[in-house]
């Protein structure tokens, strides 16, 4: 289905579930993805880890096992999100997506008074950042990097290459904020919750 001008817009029951459910897992995925980045940039090697449900032991290994599969699905769901808002990469640079696949749903396929909403300008997503613009643009690209090709032990990448670290630290905190300002902002609706209830490790 080639993106255009008027594209079909979807039906209140798809519109729901892409809002409240299918969107806010994506994100919270992204966030939990961010949270994994910033634990395991702590040390240099995995430190010991256990996990406990229900006040009993059930995993006993290191860091790694949770910062490894928690990182890639994250990257994943990030450029899915990327993907939804209409920006993709193409020589090396951040463009718009000039077409979807059959079934892919869009930041375009919803609506508010003015009309379809809008795919979101690289340019535009550039400037959110705080920092250059070379390394905003860097960031959006790592996303697309890491999803596509994958990486058997990115935590290894990452301590080898502290700029990809650094660059995905800023991609998973900025896209969930792309996703409120564009779409959930415009639709005049409330920004789901996505965050993960963390403790300091001094509590």
């Amino acid at each position: 289905m080639t993106a255009s001008r008027t594209p079909t817009i979807l039906d209140s029951d798809v519109r729901k579930r892409l809002l409240y459910e299918e969107l806010p897992y994506r994100m919270q995925a992204v966030a939990t993805l961010n949270l994994a980045l910033r634990l395991r940039s702590k040390w240099t090697d995995a430190p010991p880890m256990t996990i406990h449900v229900d006040g009993k032991l059930v995993v006993d290994g290191n860091l790694d096992a949770f910062a490894n599969p928690v990182i890639e699905a994250g990257a994943i769901h990030c450029r899915a999100l990327l993907e939804f808002l209409g920006l993709g990469e193409r020589n090396g640079t951040l463009r718009n997506r000039r077409n979807r696949q059959p079934g892919d749903i869009g930041i375009e396929h919803f609506e508010n008074a003015n009309g379809p909403l809008a795919m979101l300008d690289p340019e535009t997503a550039l400037s959110r950042y705080d920092g250059g613009r070379d390394e905003a643009e860097q960031a959006l690209l790592s996303i697309f990097h890491v999803a596509n090709k994958g990486l058997a032990h990115i935590t290894q990448d990452l301590t080898n290459h502290p700029d990809h670290g650094r660059w995905l630290e800023i991609v998973s905190r900025g896209v969930p904020s792309l996703v409120i300002s564009y779409l959930y902002t415009p639709l005049g609706i409330s920004a789901p919750k996505y965050r993960l209830l963390t403790r300091s490790r001094d509590e």
